[in-house]
């Protein structure tokens, strides 16, 4: 639910803090009239510490305004002329306060946020009568910057204790260099006469006592500021651990899951922009508590002074290697992946991003990228850190591309837009399986350094599994695979690992999505469709889903054996239903004029009960991408009895000549689609229109299918 819709439901004290959260700076009424603007803007995205960043903010400002605008212009009647005015001065009047300090709308905005989903979780929390509970993704959102803000305050904390300690050090050696003066000055009174030495020593002697007393205390003083620096710096470095984990291993870790998913036709992953504002923060807070470390360090040397300070600090730099290390591998991502059902010599494409590029200036050398096709085997001991070098199992053309830095978006990436797999080296395959269940992958890798050569890196990604075919005619048996596996696979998994049986119902999620997605439909599978295709499945004839929930699928079932009687398999089936729907049934089906998963006595039960001339449509049972038209009507060899028809499955090749909606208009014995729904009410709008007149003389032929008598 939309955090405004509950922030208007506070009560008492919350409410309060709401509304004082408004004012001149940004008006409630401007909160009010583009609430669904304004949480949909993506403000978390913007680092308010970065000038840099103005710009997208400048961005969100105008757009701001033209929504301001736009509202006001919409508004009518008498009290929407009194509107008309208010909002179009709120618009001049954030444009005259912002224009030129648009981070600080967005600071004002993300404070409003903030607290409003704060007051809305407390007040859900205490069970007050509040509808719905807050956005999760908000919360998770506030947690990870508040997080960041903790960072940012224990980082300067740390920034202020080194230039004390640094300021106190200089004044030490300052001291030092007078004790050492002092000594001088001792020793030279050797050669002075008896009676000025004993003139002049007690008070050399004196203020030596002094200096090294107060050396000896400062010492311990300094000392202690280096180990409650180092302390800090621990503490420091085990929250950035603990955040770029909730970043990396949750957020980032899910983005790759939803992009698995999409493959199989789920929802869109979704932009970058905020895990790399996130990844971008992390970057420039380790980098800067690896200079302090790193100062630190050179003070310790500048002035050694006996203790654990030296191994406390060589543990400090390297955890924080480590962890700039771990951000840096883990963020060198495949934004748009390969094809997962590769074929061979046709040109693909992939995208890889590195989320932290442009903070570390990696751009100012730019990195060359190198992809490789790999098998398995080859990427299993790739993650095993074995020795895999130069190994591959086939060659890409066009497989090198250089890193681009594009300065509008902050982006680093490597567009490879002409890839082609010339040939493949299969290896031996095991068993039963066939060429396309072998899994391969494209493993990008590239080298670069950090902050002038201090720090280079390694860095490789591997790409979802990928099939490769030779023929088209290999693509449904490939898609099975890519289908089982983005749907089953689990994080962190040994490549590329899939359980070999899964629940009905999880099967049942997978083959919705992937319908819908090739459909085009928001019509995806009913449950009667999902029993219908259980029935098939196990060759049960229950009509009960509770039947189906615990019973498990393999692999083999799925499309290695083939369906009892038939000579193909359960996905060949369902994937031949879905290519004929998509080419040439889109639109019946979105209508709901194919009922599709019905079998053959179904039918027959279902149009014994209706007129004559009434008919629906179903998918055939024998053929592989067939519907067909089932029909009540007499039996002409027994008087008063009536009887089903079925007419030949139709196919792609069918439809090519002339279309379902027309065939059906052809029959004139096709009078109503089951239940009741008169044929032309159903199917006029997809009609071919007649022909018209002659063409320089010629008249065109017409196709038209009669079914005999």
């Amino acid at each position: 639910m939309a955090v405004w819709i509950q922030a208007q439901q506070l009560q008492g004290d919350a409410l309060h803090q709401m509304q004082s959260l408004y004012g001149q700076h940004f008006p409630i009424e401007v909160r009010h009239y583009l609430s669904q603007w304004i949480e949909g803007q993506l403000w978390d995205a913007i680092d308010l510490e970065n000038p840099q960043e103005e710009f997208k903010a400048k961005r969100l400002l105008d757009s701001l305004i033209q929504e301001l605008q736009k509202k006001a212009e919409h508004q009518v009647g008498e009290d929407g002329f009194l509107l008309k005015i208010k909002l179009g001065h709120y618009a001049s009047q954030l444009k005259s306060t912002y224009d030129r300090c648009p981070l600080e709308l967005v600071r004002c905005i993300k404070h409003i946020l903030y607290t409003e989903q704060r007051l809305v979780r407390e007040a859900n929390n205490s069970s007050s009568p509040l509808g719905g509970m807050i956005d999760s993704m908000s919360q998770k959102y506030q947690q990870i910057n508040q997080a960041f803000e903790e960072l940012r305050i224990l980082t300067q904390d740390t920034e202020n204790d080194l230039r004390k300690l640094q300021h106190n050090q200089e004044y030490f050696i300052i001291q030092y260099q007078e004790s050492l003066r002092i000594q001088a000055q001792l020793s030279s009174l050797a050669t002075l006469p008896p009676a000025d030495r004993q003139l002049r020593e007690p008070s050399l002697l004196s203020k030596r006592a002094t200096v090294e007393a107060w050396l000896t205390r400062e010492a311990n003083t300094l000392q202690k500021y280096r180990l409650g620096l180092a302390e800090k710096h621990q503490k420091t470095l085990a929250l950035l651990r603990k955040q770029q984990t909730v970043i990396l291993d949750d957020e980032l870790i899910q983005w790759k899951r939803r992009q698995q998913l999409a493959g199989n036709g789920g929802p869109p992953e979704g932009g970058l922009d905020i895990l790399q504002s996130w990844c971008e923060k992390l970057a420039e807070t380790i980098w800067q508590n690896r200079q302090q470390i790193r100062r630190a360090e050179h003070l310790r040397q500048q002035l050694p002074i006996p203790g654990p300070i030296e191994e406390l600090l060589n543990d400090l730099n390297s955890t924080i290697t480590d962890i700039i290390s771990a951000l840096v591998t883990s963020t060198f991502i495949i934004e748009k992946q390969p094809p997962q059902v590769l074929k061979t010599q046709t040109k693909f494409a992939a995208t890889v991003r590195l989320l932290v590029g442009g903070k570390l200036n990696v751009h100012m050398n730019p990195p060359q990228v190198k992809a490789t096709i790999i098998s398995e085997q080859q990427a299993k001991a790739l993650l095993k850190n074995e020795n895999t070098r130069n190994d591959s199992s086939g060659e890409i053309l066009n497989n090198n591309c250089v890193m681009e830095y594009h300065q509008t978006t902050g982006t680093l990436s490597a567009h490879f837009r002409n890839m082609s797999l010339k040939r493949i080296k299969r290896s031996d395959r095991r068993g039963a399986e066939s060429v396309t269940e072998e899994k391969f992958t494209i493993l990008f890798e590239s080298q670069f350094s950090v902050g002038g050569n201090e720090l280079v890196f390694q860095v490789k990604t591997l790409s979802l599994p990928v099939v490769v075919i030779v023929h088209g005619s290999q693509d449904n048996n490939a898609t099975a695979t890519v289908l089982w596996d983005n749907a089953f696979a689990e994080p962190g998994r040994v490549p590329f690992i899939v359980p070999d049986k899964v629940l009905w119902p999880q099967l049942c999620d997978a083959l919705n999505m992937k319908y819908r997605a090739e459909v085009q439909s928001n019509r995806g599978l009913s449950e009667e469709n999902l029993v219908f295709l259980a029935q098939k499945a196990f060759s049960s004839s229950s009509c009960n889903p509770e039947d189906y929930r615990s019973m498990t699928m393999t692999w083999s079932q799925f499309n290695r054996e083939s369906l009892p009687g038939r000579n193909f398999t359960f996905w060949q089936w369902f994937d031949g239903v879905m290519e004929l729907t998509k080419k040439h049934l889109k639109p019946h089906w979105n209508d709901g004029a194919i009922l599709g998963f019905v079998n053959k006595q179904q039918a027959q039960d279902m149009l014994m009960s209706k007129p004559n001339g009434t008919f629906l449509l179903r998918f055939s049972d024998s053929e592989i991408g067939g519907i067909t038209i089932a029909w009540v009507a007499e039996n002409p060899n027994k008087t008063g009895e009536r009887m089903v028809w079925n007419l030949m499955p139709y196919t792609t090749k069918d439809f090519s000549i002339r279309s379902l909606a027309d065939r059906i208009s052809d029959l004139n014995h096709l009078l109503f689609l089951y239940p009741d729904r008169p044929k032309d009410e159903v199917f006029s709008k997809y009609y071919t229109p007649p022909l018209s007149k002659a063409v320089d003389g010629y008249v065109k032929p017409q196709i038209k299918q009669v079914v005999p008598e």
